[in-house]
């Protein structure tokens, strides 16, 4: 089913249903509610989705099953409904992945019956745009040429889509304007750009204000405030011969690896000329126990250990500065993308387990849920799982990434009572990683063998005026079964054999 979620309630409140257009394929269900939304904020009317009648979902214990971190919903055990039952922070959640979805597995007893539920949490405008700080100090040289652009760093905004898509405006300035460049997709670059000529007699520092102002509606905004240093004297920077350098690195890459060689040149003479590379801006800051360049060389090179499920992109802003009294400075751009490599084994988890199973279970009745994931990415992620040592139990994909463990052959309690069943689940890898659980899967007995004697017939020579209660000759049936279903007790039959 899906289902759009917008509503909330208060306890105090009167409830105000989610609207919701739905269909039910194949036991998944599907719905939708924005985050934030309070306490007891109907997410959709569960059981009457699943077609469930008035009573039926707390009478068949209808239920979600945990799997790992809280989350945040619950069934609503009297109407059947999927409520909010904690704070729900997208970004908490899902960081800048979209969409943010909670997968969640619902049960049913009487039968045993799973069914999948979706429950998309929507973003709205909670989060204004942030600076990395207040102020931002920069020094531009008195000679610069209008048109001279110098980068700035960004705000970032913990929303996604348009609430997190920023414009950017700068305070009345006959001197500076501001500019945004998308060098590709995935990253936006932005510079100061000096539209007139400086005067460092006249005005030897300027304080603007830059605004960045989201998507959303109504837009927040964060602001920083820029104070900019006019510097009299040396009057060439550094340029760069790339303005943004691109590298790749495996996420095993060792420490000390070379990641590559920014150069800038300065075509000043002699101590104007020289040039020391520094590392500016980390992007996120965590790059700066990672990464490092040599002050001489250009040469950038890993001090840290790489990890592509925390981090697949790093940005770093390099300055190239002079040694000039007083120093200039260019700047240039390195992206580094981080490669995945298969460093994450699957993981197995059993999230039900009916036991023992009846030895005349009908074939496919099921006997545990699992669920399987791969923190990789591509075909490092993908697992394939499978049942050892062979069993009269098999799996069955019920969704992405969650499993049935299935009777697939008729049990028989008197020739085997007890199971170990191994789940193994292995990554597309190269080379593969893998795991597995083990489950005991005791079989319970049934009433199916009838007793048996050792004899067919037994003949049996009497003495005549034997007294009442002699012992004529023992008989001895056996019967396979266990507990009650297996206690023999004795009858003699007028004229016949005995019967058990």
């Amino acid at each position: 089913m899906f289902g759009v979620g917008a509503s909330r309630r208060s306890w105090g409140a009167a409830v105000l249903v989610l609207q919701a257009a739905w269909a039910l394929v194949g036991g998944q269900v599907r719905y939708s509610v924005p985050e934030e939304a309070e306490a007891g904020t109907v997410v959709g009317r569960l059981a009457q989705d699943l077609g469930l009648e008035a009573g039926e979902a707390e009478a068949r214990r209808l239920r979600l099953v945990a799997r790992g971190r809280r989350a945040s919903v619950e069934v609503s055990g009297a109407s059947g409904a999927l409520v909010v039952s904690s704070r729900l922070d997208r970004e908490e959640l899902c960081g800048k992945s979209a969409p943010c979805a909670l997968r969640l597995e619902v049960l049913l007893d009487r039968p045993l019956r799973v069914f999948h539920v979706e429950v998309e949490v929507t973003d709205i405008n909670d989060n204004a745009p942030r600076f990395p700080a207040a102020y931002k100090n920069i020094s531009i040289a008195e000679l610069s040429l209008p048109g001279s652009r110098f980068p700035l760093e960004g705000a970032s905004d913990a929303d996604i889509g348009s609430n997190a898509q920023l414009s950017y405006t700068l305070s009345p300035s006959e001197h500076f304007k501001i500019e945004e460049e998308n060098s590709d997709s995935r990253t936006q670059s932005l510079f100061l750009v000096l539209t007139k000529p400086l005067d460092r007699e006249s005005l030897s520092e300027h304080r603007l204000v830059l605004t960045a102002s989201d998507g959303g509606r109504p837009a927040l905004t964060g602001t920083v405030q820029l104070v900019i240093s006019v510097l009299d004297a040396n009057d060439n920077a550094p340029q760069f011969n790339q303005s943004v350098y691109n590298a790749h690195l495996s996420e095993d890459a060792l420490e000390g690896t070379l990641v590559l060689r920014v150069n800038a040149t300065d075509p000043d003479e002699r101590i104007n000329s020289e040039v020391i590379y520094e590392i500016d801006t980390f992007n996120p800051p965590s790059a700066s126990d990672i990464f490092t360049i040599d002050a001489i060389t250009g040469q950038i090179r890993l001090t840290g250990s790489l990890d592509y499920e925390t981090v697949p992109l790093y940005d770093l802003h390099v300055k190239a500065k002079d040694k000039g009294t007083p120093p200039l400075s260019g700047h240039c751009k390195v992206v580094v993308e981080v490669l995945d490599v298969n460093d994450n084994a699957p993981e197995v988890w059993v999230t039900s387990l009916s036991v023992p199973v009846a030895e005349d279970a009908a074939l496919g009745t099921v006997v545990a849920l699992l669920s399987v994931s791969d923190r990789d990415s591509g075909p490092n992620g993908r697992v394939r799982c499978a049942v050892r040592p062979p069993s009269p139990f098999g799996l069955v994909a019920t969704f992405a990434g969650s499993y049935s463990l299935v009777l697939r052959e008729a049990l028989d309690r008197e020739r085997v009572s007890e199971y170990e069943v191994e789940v193994r689940a292995e990554d597309g890898g190269a080379p593969p990683l893998r795991a597995s659980r083990g489950l005991r899967v005791p079989v319970s007995d049934v009433n199916d063998n009838a007793p048996a004697f050792a004899q067919a017939v037994y003949t049996v020579l009497a003495r005549e005026n034997n007294a009442a209660g002699a012992e004529l000759a023992r008989l001895w049936a056996r019967d396979p079964d266990e507990a009650g279903n297996g206690r023999v007790s004795y009858s003699v039959a007028e004229g016949g054999a005995g019967m058990g």
